[in-house]
């Protein structure tokens, strides 16, 4: 009797061993991020705060866990399609990171091409949820970028402006709709597209000096973009009251690299620096953010964080049903409805209609944001550029 108790004694806690073990399951998802390149900044920025929801949703979930493999895309389209296969043989359930429409683009085929889902914040370009992926989640887009731009020039009562933008797909289409949108509100509207690459702006901020005599420039492009044309117009300087920007831009990385170039500087911003959170899950974020990298977020971080952490969800409500390897990730993402860092996501056949960023401004050693009036932590220092 007592060797018969023994043994449903240990057969009762192998199976409790085993049911904890299986409720615990780690799931394995993919980092696929320009570390290096042109746009390692910002991947590092979003990589932040991928690490982050990571700390969070470990810390908080108490049923499943999350662990992610990250591969270097260096910035370029092939590399990401290698990085999106490599992980993907690694066991990966889905992907979150990636930075650049032109990488994301063909990084998402190929992971939809593995029936893997993809959520990223990098890329905005309007081909990217034109291509009717179930796989494929955004949780900003172009239109949001957009409203912004065009909002605080309407606060600036301006009557003119140049916009000053890279041939790449996701800039140029971005650049046409807010010109679109500035002329049909009567405005007098200049556009100067420029190769990806340039290194040598003066040419084109002249004309802009001479030609278009502006109220304001748009520079819609990339770091090094904004860090060559405001070089110029630094030198040339153009009689113009604001140089607006958008991704990437109204960062502290920025001001602590270009203290020169960022005074007065507009650019997309959902984060004053430093970070200001009022919400629950809004100071989880600052604190795991602090604890692991012992500074304040930016928007990029914020960005990473909230695709993620939507993305951990979905796999752990995927997991509860018994899906994760069956669709169930993706099924889950589409139907998700929630209050979040950056607003409320929902995604309508894989974008987040709901998304409207704001505007922030480089103010002295701070990131004010000045758009819209209801989110505002400082009033828009108007006019002003860097070299006056």
């Amino acid at each position: 009797m007592n060797r018969l108790c023994k043994q449903v004694g240990w057969a009762a806690l192998a199976l409790s061993v085993f049911s904890t073990t299986a409720m615990a399951e780690e799931f394995l998802v993919g980092e696929q991020e320009p570390l290096t390149g042109a746009l390692a900044r910002v991947g590092t920025g979003m990589h932040e705060g991928i690490a982050v929801a990571v700390e969070v949703f470990n810390n908080t979930n108490g049923k499943h866990t999350i662990k992610v493999l990250t591969e270097d895309d260096e910035s370029s389209p092939a590399k990401a399609i290698a990085a999106v296969e490599k992980l993907a043989s690694q066991g990966v359930v889905a992907f979150t990171g990636g930075y650049g429409s032109n990488n994301i683009g063909p990084a998402s085929d190929a992971a939809n091409k593995l029936g893997l889902p993809y959520i990223t914040s990098g890329g905005v370009d309007n081909g990217l949820v034109q291509r009717g992926y179930k796989t494929f989640f955004r949780i900003n887009n172009t239109a949001g970028y957009q409203k912004a731009m065009v909002g605080v020039l309407g606060d600036m009562k301006i009557e003119s402006a140049s916009i000053i933008y890279s041939t790449k797909e996701a800039t140029a289409h971005l650049a046409e709709d807010v010109q679109k949108d500035l002329s049909g509100k009567g405005l007098k509207v200049g556009m100067h597209p420029f190769d990806p690459g340039i290194s040598d702006f003066k040419p084109i901020v002249n004309k802009v000096r001479l030609r278009d005599k502006s109220d304001v420039i748009l520079m819609v492009g990339y770091e090094n973009d904004y860090v060559g044309i405001l070089r110029a117009a630094k030198v040339l300087k153009p009689d113009v009251s604001a140089m607006v920007g958008v991704w990437s831009l109204a960062t502290p990385k920025m001001a602590a690299d270009f203290p020169d170039l960022m005074p007065k500087v507009y650019g997309t911003a959902l984060l004053p620096y430093p970070a200001q959170f009022k919400t629950e899950e809004g100071k989880a974020f600052y604190d795991a953010y602090k604890k692991l990298y012992n500074k304040d977020p930016d928007y990029l971080g914020q960005f990473g964080y909230v695709q993620s952490m939507l993305l951990f969800e979905a796999i752990a409500r995927a997991a509860d049903k018994g899906t994760v390897k069956n669709g169930g990730i993706a099924e889950e993402l589409a139907k998700t409805d929630r209050n979040t860092l950056i607003g409320r996501v929902q995604f309508t056949e894989g974008d987040n209609l709901n998304f409207v960023h704001h505007m922030g401004q480089h103010q002295g050693d701070r990131i004010e944001i000045v758009w819209p009036a209801d989110a505002a932590t400082a009033p828009m220092q108007y006019p002003g550029v860097p070299w006056k």
